[in-house]
């Protein structure tokens, strides 16, 4: 058997340790890592799936100019000499970098010393902008520094969790269940959940607040007035170490009750009850997240939260303080580097010149650059008006994830010259790239990561390295040394790793809260065996945790923090055109643009297609029924969605996933309907406030259908695909009725001629079954109907996998549903363990009433438990059944 080998998850910011192995047949198994701080043993989900993600199906394993392969010494050499040449016309603001939170520290790092020390511009942004830069505005105006005071292990100390913008338990589940078992084991743990949406981490929560879009700051500027008239002020710590609290106070203090009441649309007990929490609690921690930060006034929202508990004192002690939590895995590591455009390495300030001076002596570099960057909106604006002729995408899928994703994707494409780094072949952003460098995946990366909590990981390799793909920090070094920079020429991510703790210490006496200079001098074998440790480790200490802030210290050059005057927008918003708000986020098991969780089976048959949440009144009205279609439109662009009815969402208001690409349904990226609207100090784009209008998709038919083989091209007016066991699954509408749906099969799943379909049609209603088979197995089958199908689908899928010598099971496929000895497990509610929800009815119908009885039973819920939520709802729901 092979070794195991300790590394990190690669999706949240939650950061899990996973250990890994592969074995003597190359199966590789991952399990959590009982000793990392972060989760001790826990995963979630996608991470319990990881080893279905690494196969190399789909990946790009050699570099390409123009679709051609190429040499990596003839790519690279094309790539430093266009850059040189398009700076030496254009001037070094005419090339741009875009990079990613799925890079680890090293390459990030690299990225960043090339475009600001050597090239001279700081040009190079990040996926990190679209979920937490407003978290480093607000860090940054109220601490001066990006600095997240406080450790995970202070929810389960805390006396009042607040989750504000947050749907943790599909988000960064771990955390997630960390809390829950604290709510367990200590009853008194009080938890309050702020979001639109009543999400499944509600489960949890003792008080739900259904705010509304855009409400945050106005309920925080009411606590904040509230709070300065009560007890729970803290005189002596705003005294000894803030500025700034009395303007905030009458800013505050300017808004009316009934103003907070109106803007946050919240029922007056509500809001007293939670300032009455707050009030009379002393341990609160106040968790935040994309709900906060991905809007037009989320900075405001970060200092409007850290206003409270700057008044309060309660921050940097154990069980308190605001508390970011960031969406990717290592968006940390990218701001310690300075990868977004208004920063520079390690956590210094492009609009310092003593830290431009410090750096660019330290890097000994030619140049440094003078002013901040283009912001990512901004540059792809830069890049659609000529500005930027040259720009280097890095691990990200801009034309999926930026808003006004079509005129992205039209600007991308017209870009002289567009590199992309990339471990996938195919997704909406590589088929423009003129050079395509083929990089390594997890498994394959050998780096660092910061997690939410400032807590330093090592991602270890212990996969063989695929074709020709290489690190991404070793591209860039091979461009920097052919544009004549030799100060990139690296031998290792231990060598780079070692520079990035030298400079956070360089003429560093404590002004900085960014310092890993015990790292300064590492070595290859102990960076090798490199134990997860939390910033900051200054050169001759040990390892240890660490908060800030209880006793002042702030980076400010008083060294107090500040209260910062913040202005509640209004949430009136009217519009005939485009009545409804667009909200959208992640869900529990797909990570972005699905090009690694889309791989597993297993994540995608919990929610397998895109799926817009619509309120029951709100869905009568448009005469929208459940699953059926629905049209998202603004001006911008417009998206084709199932319809969920349910009554988790608010009236109004509408709930898109933003996974969805070109690569994997018709219409569903929701980026194209996002305005490309930001935040006026972080430049985070409004991605929770989206004024759209919603219609029902009139089409003639729907199907559903299975297939071994994937189809290449997809003759259909929506469609949305899937990876299933054995196959793959398609959901499908058509506005027009197809003559010859056999021909139509034949073409999109390639089947041959000489395979006769077995078929079955009712044309009173429109039904129709076609089935083809070759052997024992199935080849393919389609569902239609003039409404949404109603088939099992799961039951379907299955059949791709099943032996079908016996002509009962082919009729079962034609007829549409199992028989009496093929139970059907309905959709999938626990992914870690495939248990459908017709299984947890079965199982509450024979006796068990509770979550543990269910886990004990079937074990859904027993490994993430993520899924929890829903089994409750699902026996509460039999349960009352049952009482009628």
């Amino acid at each position: 058997m092979g070794a195991e080998v300790k590394t990190t998850c690669p999706y949240c910011g939650v950061g899990c340790g996973v250990i890994a192995k592969v074995d003597e047949t190359g199966t590789v198994t991952v399990k959590g890592d009982p000793e990392h701080p972060a989760n001790f043993g826990r995963l979630c989900s996608k991470g319990s799936a990881l080893a279905e993600t690494i196969d190399l199906d789909g990946r790009l394993l050699h570099p390409e100019i123009k679709g051609r392969q190429a040499s990596w010494d003839e790519a690279l050499d094309l790539v430093a000499s266009r850059f040189c040449e398009i700076i030496a016309q254009h001037g070094p603001e005419s090339v741009a970098f875009y990079v990613s939170g799925q890079l680890l520290t090293e390459d990030y790092y690299v990225a960043n010393k090339l475009m600001k020390g050597f090239i001279g511009a700081a040009n190079i942004d990040t996926n990190s902008r679209l979920c937490m830069s407003s978290s480093v505005a607000g860090h940054r105006r109220a601490f001066g520094s990006d600095t997240v005071p406080g450790l995970y292990e202070d929810l389960e100390l805390a006396d009042l969790v607040i989750l504000t913008g947050s749907n943790l338990a599909w988000c960064h589940p771990v955390i997630y269940q960390r809390l829950a078992a604290a709510k367990a084991a200590r009853p008194g743990l009080k938890i309050v959940v702020i979001d639109p949406r009543r999400t499944m981490t509600c489960d949890i929560a003792d008080l739900h607040l259904a705010i509304r879009p855009d409400g945050d700051v106005a309920l925080f500027m009411g606590l904040l007035a509230h709070l300065a008239a009560s007890s729970a002020i803290d005189q002596n710590y705003i005294g000894a170490y803030t500025e700034g609290f009395g303007a905030a106070f009458a800013a505050a203090a300017a808004l009316t009750s009934d103003e907070v009441l109106d803007r946050t649309g919240l029922p007056a007990m509500q809001v007293r009850e939670f300032f009455r929490l707050f009030e009379t609690t002393e341990k609160v921690v106040t968790c935040y997240s994309q709900g906060v930060n991905q809007s037009a006034s989320g900075t405001d929202k970060v200092n409007a939260i850290i206003n409270c508990h700057l008044a309060t004192g309660r921050i940097g002690r154990p069980g308190t303080g605001p508390f970011s939590l960031t969406g990717q895995p290592n968006a940390m590591g990218g701001r310690e580097v300075g990868g977004l455009a208004n920063m520079l390495a390690a956590h210094m300030a492009i609009e310092s010149a003593g830290d431009r001076d410090r750096v660019q002596r330290f890097w000994n570099a030619p140049s440094i650059a003078a002013k901040p960057g283009l912001k990512a909106v901004d540059l792809f604006g830069a890049v659609e008006e000529g500005r930027v002729k040259a720009l280097w995408i890095m691990a990200t899928n801009p034309v999926v994830s930026l808003p006004d994703a079509r005129r992205v994707e039209a600007a991308i494409a017209a870009c002289p010259f567009v590199v992309v780094s990339d471990m996938v072949r195919e997704t909406d952003t590589t088929q423009h790239a003129d050079v395509l460098l083929p990089s390594l995946g997890w498994g394959e990366k050998d780096g660092t990561v910061t997690n939410s909590e400032r807590r330093i990981s090592r991602q270890r390799p212990f996969l063989t390295l695929p074709g020709e793909a290489r690190a991404d920090w070793w591209q860039m070094a091979e461009v920097g040394r052919r544009m004549g920079f030799t100060a990139c020429d690296y031998t290792s991510p231990a060598d780079i790793f070692a520079e990035h703790a030298a400079l956070s210490a360089f003429e560093n006496d404590g002004d900085r809260d960014f310092d890993i200079g015990a790292y300064a001098d590492i070595q290859q074998p102990v960076y090798d065996a490199l134990e997860p440790f939390q910033w900051p480790q200054p050169y001759g200490t040990e390892a240890r945790e660490t908060r800030f802030f209880s006793d002042g210290g702030f980076f400010h050059p008083d060294r107090k923090a500040r209260f910062v005057a913040v202005e509640a927008p209004a949430t009136d918003r009217t519009d005939a055109a485009y009545p409804f708000t667009l909200n959208t986020g992640r869900i529990r098991d797909q990570w972005h643009t699905m090009t690694r969780t889309g791989k597993s089976a297993r994540l995608s048959s919990h929610i397998a297609e895109p799926f817009a949440e619509i309120h029951p009144r709100d869905a009568m009205e448009l005469g929208v029924a459940d699953a059926a279609l629905v049209q998202i439109e603004s001006s911008y662009g417009k998206a084709i969605i199932r319809a969920l009815v349910t009554d988790r969402q608010a009236r109004g208001s509408v709930f898109v996933p933003m996974h969805w690409s070109d690569q994997n349904s018709a219409e569903a990226r929701i980026g194209a309907v996002i305005k490309p609207a930001t935040d006026p100090v972080s430049g985070q784009p409004a991605s929770k406030n989206v004024a759209v209008a919603v219609s029902r998709y009139r089409a003639a038919m729907y199907g559903f259908a299975v297939s071994m083989a994937k189809p290449d091209v997809v003759d259909a007016d929506y469609w949305a695909l899937a990876k299933a066991d054995g196959g793959w699954r398609l959901e499908l509408a058509f506005r027009d009725g197809i003559e010859d749906w056999a021909a139509w099969c034949r073409k999109s799943f390639g089947i041959a001629d000489y395979i006769e379909p077995l078929g079955y049609a009712d044309q009173q209603s429109g039904d129709r079954r076609i089935a083809f088979f070759e052997g024992e197995r199935l080849l393919a089958a389609l569902f239609l109907a003039r409404e949404p199908v109603a088939v099992a689908r799961n039951w379907a899928v299955s059949q791709l996998t099943a032996d079908h010598g016996d002509l009962r099971r082919r009729f079962a496929i034609i007829a549409g549903r199992p028989g009496a000895d093929m139970p059907d497990p309905g959709a999938t509610v626990c992914s870690c363990f495939s248990v459908g929800v017709n299984q947890i009815v079965a199982a509450v119908r024979s006796g068990c009433r509770s979550v543990e009885a269910i886990g004990s039973e079937l074990k859904a819920g027993t490994n993430c438990g993520s899924c929890r939520a829903e089994i409750r709802g699902i026996i509460n729901a039999c349960v009352a059944d049952a009482a009628e």
